[in-house]
């Protein structure tokens, strides 16, 4: 299938079984136009064995080092000949009306960039996954959260966003089905992301330039929650909070900017004190990590900012009201608001 409607793109790194549960489930879709890529990062444990001999209709690229998710996801969006890209983490499984809910949805709106469906816990699935629930979110001070999880607290799934607008700020990377044509007018994921929020940081560019982003409550996918790096992982802790920060320097106005930074890092320092009271210190540690780093690296971070912003379309004004109207760090930890109570805040 040369230029299949939809390529999927698997970045894959160790895990035989989970791949294999992922890939399984894919070939059961009702939807067949599609072709799937494994972008392995140098798997030590029969994982590509395992895909040739079991998945000859796989197209295998073995690479020879880890490049993380947004380099494994490049390189697949970049072989892809179809009109959409769906990135797929390898420790998913699917429903058998997965891929036709997406690209259907997609067809269906012309202005949407990238979508994902609802996410599930494959451990629970009563409950929405950590990774991106129904959709995700942001606030005015850059802390993103989805609909159905708000940091460490996660709903179960009771249809309560299902009505809601399909309109949100990001898709999860967990799930994503984007639109080539337009991630080649945006540029791809920011490699130097490694892991963690460089879809973000996508779909905050598609906005910048025009597009929306939308959730597809149809159909859903079961997740692994944490199976790579479990969610007290320091170095996991130290890319979110560093992504995050060079995420609002990039994709920010300069006058939202320099509002938005200094109390962003002042909520930043507040951690660091806070952690090192109450908890073990480990994010504290990884927040003044993240910190150094955007200190040290200006210059690095500022061609980042000039590229996205040659892109704008849509101004800040806009695209803010798309975003959380205040702080749902203060919203959630001192007003005790859950997450259905935060989106029905501005969500209709």
């Amino acid at each position: 299938m040369a230029n299949p409607r939809v390529t999927i793109v698997i970045p894959h790194y160790n895990g035989l079984q989970i791949l294999d549960d992922c890939l399984e489930s894919l070939f059961k879709n009702t939807f067949k136009d599609f072709l799937v890529l494994v972008i392995d990062n140098g798997s030590t444990d029969g994982s590509q064995r395992m895909v040739k001999e079991k998945y000859p209709q796989v197209k295998l690229i073995q690479n020879e080092e880890n490049r993380g998710y947004a380099g494994a996801c490049n390189q697949g969006i970049e072989l892809a000949r179809s009109e959409y890209v769906l990135l797929l983490n390898n420790d998913t499984v699917c429903p058998v009306n997965f891929l036709q809910a997406l690209v259907g949805a997609m067809d269906g709106h012309r202005q949407a960039a990238m979508a994902q469906p609802k996410i599930l816990s494959i451990q629970d699935p009563q409950f929405f996954d950590y990774s991106g629930g129904a959709g995700g979110e942001m606030d005015l001070l850059g802390y993103p959260f989805a609909r159905g999880r708000i940091f460490d607290t996660v709903e179960k799934d009771k249809g309560q966003y299902n009505h809601l607008t399909r309109q949100v700020f990001w898709t999860s990377g967990c799930a994503l089905i984007l639109r080539k044509s337009v991630v080649e007018k945006i540029g791809y994921l920011d490699e130097d992301f490694f892991a963690h929020q460089e879809e973000i940081d996508l779909n905050w560019r598609a906005q910048i330039a025009g597009y929306q982003n939308m959730v597809v409550t149809d159909t859903f996918i079961y997740h692994y929650s944490g199976y790579t790096l479990r969610q007290d992982n320091q170095r996991k802790m130290y890319l979110n909070h560093r992504n995050n920060l060079i995420m609002l320097i990039k994709n920010f106005s300069l006058p939202a900017l320099l509002l938005v930074l200094p109390i962003r890092v002042l909520f930043e320092m507040a951690t660091v004190v806070a952690d090192s009271i109450l908890w073990e210190g480990k994010r504290g540690k990884a927040v003044l990590q993240a910190l150094f780093y955007i200190f040290t690296h200006p210059l690095k971070i500022w061609k980042k900012r000039h590229a996205v912003q040659k892109l704008r379309k849509v101004s800040d004004r806009a695209i803010i009201q798309n975003m959380y109207p205040g702080s749902v760090v203060i919203d959630h930890f001192l007003r005790k608001y859950l997450p259905y109570q935060c989106v029905k805040k501005y969500r209709k």
